[in-house]
């Protein structure tokens, strides 16, 4: 099997990955719930894994870092708790249903929101955002990169905007978490959206927030803490206040191993063989008579952009839906196609029926998964002819 649909979990994990998770069955308990040496040890490879997640975002402390079961609990959690009917939002046509729908739910409410224009978040100056802001406008919400077009958003810049502003500056990494660096100081990000389970090589069931000193989210679900027990009201303190319940102590686990793996292997060696391969496919059929790919590729100068490893493309004007089955029953390559969750960005291009075939490439793929999908592909168009 040639798997490239990583953008929506990574199929392929480390060995250390999975030796961790096992190790973790057999040891752990449930952290907080006792003082006895299973539940000490899944309470310090908690402890160990929010150090581990603190750092390879640079945030300031270890206690701000929340586990969620994934980056759309994160996400809910983030808007829900931060905003309220009298509130305006500035966010982007480029966001996943995670960031829409709970919008939207608040917009019912009378919550006002701003969408950017997709070319207009590919803009290197976003001055022109200025003209948005109202007097009741609290927060930027954006994706780091979008998961149908590959296009990476400057959030730095972004992060600027909103500190001169003094609005929140809430960022949905889904896309980028273990992909590309990410600083939470420098990029001026107040709450880190992120799921374990895709470039970060974790579990499915893992993810989470970082969430910036003085920041209080309202929490979501309250309930056991595993402190303050006979408070009827939940804790107040980081990280517990916005974790009630029991952990996902195990796929934790194997989120510390999958971090330690991408700091061995580095971040930035990790991005570059994953561009190249994305590159390779890139070059392998864009030339590929009715193949059409959607993003941005080029600057204004004709140099290759900075993007996260994958394509979205369609054939003709044959649904998506059929090519992916194509390519999975007849060529054994795993893709996928339809809208992504991705509403506003189909609708900008226009594929809102036909959808698209998005390839999504990780570290463990190779050139020859590369060179066999795109002979798969000349096989394909040439059979529509």
């Amino acid at each position: 099997m040639i798997y490239l649909d990583n953008a929506a979990t990574s199929y392929y994990k480390p060995e250390e990955v999975i030796n961790a998770v096992c190790e973790a069955m057999k040891t752990m308990g449930n952290a907080g719930r006792g003082a006895n040496d299973a539940s000490l040890s899944s309470a310090r490879k908690i402890y160990e894994t929010r150090e581990k997640i603190c750092d390879f975002f640079n945030g300031e402390s270890s206690k701000q870092v929340v586990f969620t079961s994934n980056a759309t609990e994160a996400l809910n959690m983030a808007i829900n708790g931060l905003f309220s009917e009298k509130s305006h939002i500035i966010t982007t046509e480029a966001e996943h249903n995670s960031v829409l729908r709970p919008l939207y739910l608040l917009e019912k409410k009378g919550t006002s929101i701003t969408f950017l224009k997709s070319h207009e978040i590919e803009n290197p100056d976003i001055s022109f955002m200025q003209k948005y802001i109202r007097k009741n406008t609290e927060a930027v919400i954006c994706t780091h990169a979008s998961n149908l077009t590959g296009n990476i958003t400057d959030i730095k810049k972004i992060g600027e905007f909103c500190r001169r502003n003094n609005l929140l500056f809430i960022v949905d990494a889904s896309q980028t978490a273990g992909i590309i660096p990410i600083d939470i100081i420098s990029d001026n990000i107040d709450v880190l959206c992120f799921t374990g389970h895709k470039g970060l090589m974790g579990l499915q069931g893992t993810g989470g927030l970082y969430v910036k000193k003085g920041i209080n989210i309202n929490p979501m679900k309250v309930g056991g803490s595993g402190i303050d027990t006979y408070n009827k009201n939940h804790p107040v303190s980081m990280p517990e206040r916005l974790e009630a319940g029991t952990l996902n102590g195990h796929g934790i686990a194997g989120l510390n191993a999958a971090i330690d793996f991408i700091n061995k292997t580095g971040i930035q060696n990790i991005h570059k063989k994953e561009s190249e391969l994305m590159w390779k496919f890139y070059d392998g059929i864009k030339n590929i008579k009715n193949i059409k790919i959607y993003g941005t590729f080029f600057n204004r100068q004709n140099e290759k952009i900075n993007r996260i490893p994958l394509i979205s493309i369609n054939i003709g004007d044959i649904d998506s839906g059929e090519i992916c089955d194509i390519l999975n029953v007849e060529y054994n390559i795993v893709t996928r196609a339809g809208g992504h969750c991705a509403p506003l960005m189909h609708k900008a291009l226009g594929t809102e029926r036909q959808g698209a075939v998005r390839f999504s490439f990780s570290y463990f793929n190779s050139e020859n998964d590369v060179k066999n999908t795109v002979n798969a592909l000349k096989e394909i168009v040439s059979y529509y002819k």
